[in-house]
């Protein structure tokens, strides 16, 4: 089995873009992947667009108070599980290799 990934996304009112982020990372080629969204206190439908995504890969933390991003992030990692991590802004796509080029990049270049 390929080693598993973890995709990062700290999120914050960003519910315009957050739906369309999460399906490119769940579309991506590798599958050995988990995300983990990290909601910094959004106000806004983030959670309701996240809990409507069936899938067990997509990890969902909601904070209970808004942090700077760095901290954000911080407190994110400490939820990742996976061998590699992929750090994606909430209103990024990412196109359907990204994961796998950066996998085959990182094992061959350790």
């Amino acid at each position: 089995m390929k080693t598993k990934a973890s995709i990062l996304i700290a999120n914050y009112n960003n519910q315009k873009y957050i739906n369309k982020c999460v399906s490119s990372l769940l579309n991506q080629t590798y599958k050995n992947i988990e995300i983990i969204v990290w909601d910094n206190c959004s106000t806004d439908n983030t959670s309701v667009i996240i809990n409507n995504f069936r899938d067990d890969r997509l990890k969902y933390y909601k904070s209970d108070v808004h942090t700077q991003l760095s901290d954000a992030r911080i407190l994110a990692s400490k939820k990742i599980k996976g061998e590699y991590v992929a750090i994606v802004d909430s209103d990024d796509l990412a196109y359907k290799d990204k994961i796998y080029d950066q996998y085959i990049y990182f094992s061959k270049n350790q």
